[in-house]
């Protein structure tokens, strides 16, 4: 999470260049013997259950099948949304929160499809810190990564219960991890409780959880989401189609069958503790769809309160249009 808000951070520097240096992504061609299109997918971040469907989609065929020879690469300094944008990668992960303020600054990303149909992240704090609701953050340090939405987060929540977040010690932490973080000076940080809370329980270090959807209907947003860009959905829309077709496989495997995606997984990235993935995969897997009618689909409504969240905030100038910074119509079926 640290990283991805620091990307976030260069995306206004950076926009100029992603549209002024947009060229076609290096998909390849299939050639008269029906050859495999190459093409590139980026990460957001090291991988983790968030991309399990991914990976499945390459491990069972289901790319290949798709007329797709698909290499999963992780994002390196300028993000999976500066590479997508400026061609250098064909479809990458994001988050709501980032296409956001990118369609804002003239980024051409456009989200197609949501990995995860609710926000799973929240705010953690050893349950000996006794910090059971967002009145009981008075006080208390928050260690995070220098983001102005993050103060911000904390005050929506505060507020609710007529709280004071100007009585929060905010420090940045930078990229210590939380366990790290919540023995040293810091009270309670911001995760995604399926892999580090996953993470927590394996360890044995009992947490309390405070998450965003409980307390604020705008802050139910998309992430993390894969995306692609504007121009391949204008000049090849058909790959983008394939593309879903063998992602959505991927995604309805791993949620029919945790155990064996979570093996996949594992096997690809065996630098990841196999138990964690095994746990967080069981965790996350029935989150994929959860209460959408299929997986991937994505609400304009959505979209739109959480980008007047950010505009009530002070948090996103410039115009942002909802239906134009995603689309259903990949999806099998076109998300019907």
């Amino acid at each position: 999470m640290q990283k991805r808000w620091w990307k976030m951070g260069l995306i206004s520097a950076l926009c100029l260049s992603a549209v002024a240096c947009g060229k076609p992504a290096p998909t390849g061609t299939a050639d008269g013997q029906g050859a495999p299109k190459k093409i590139t997918l980026v990460l957001d971040w090291t991988p983790n259950t968030n991309h399990t469907g991914l990976y499945v989609a390459k491990e069972k065929g289901y790319f290949k099948q798709a007329g797709l020879d698909v290499d999963i690469i992780q994002p390196g300094e300028t993000g999976a949304e500066q590479m997508v944008a400026t061609g250098k990668a064909d479809f990458g992960v994001s988050y709501q929160e980032a296409v956001t303020q990118a369609r804002t600054q003239k980024v051409p990303i456009v989200s197609i499809a949501a990995v995860i149909q609710h926000n799973t992240s929240g705010f953690a704090s050893p349950v000996a810190k006794n910090i059971k609701a967002p009145k009981d953050f008075e006080g208390k340090t928050y260690g995070g990564f220098g983001s102005p939405v993050e103060k911000q987060m904390i005050s929506s929540l505060m507020q609710r219960e007529q709280a004071d977040v100007n009585k929060v010690n905010i420090i940045n932490t930078g990229n210590t991890d939380f366990f790290t973080a919540v023995k040293r000076n810091v009270d309670f940080m911001w995760i995604y409780y399926g892999w580090t809370g996953i993470e927590a329980e394996l360890k044995g270090f009992k947490l309390n959880m405070i998450y965003l959807t409980d307390y604020a209907k705008e802050l139910d947003y998309y992430t993390p989401v894969l995306i692609t860009d504007e121009k391949k959905i204008k000049q090849d829309p058909e790959t983008v189609k394939s593309f879903m077709k063998a992602v959505s496989q991927g995604y309805q495997f791993a949620i029919k069958h945790p155990g064996e995606a979570a093996d996949i997984l594992s096997q690809a990235e065996p630098d990841l503790d196999p138990q964690l993935v095994k746990k967080s995969q069981a965790w996350l897997s029935p989150r994929y769809q959860g209460d959408a009618p299929v997986w991937g689909i994505q609400k304009q409504e959505v979209w739109a309160n959480y980008a007047d969240w950010m505009k009530r905030h002070g948090l996103l100038e410039g115009e942002f249009k909802p239906e134009q910074a995603f689309t259903n119509e990949f999806l099998p079926g076109g998300g019907k």
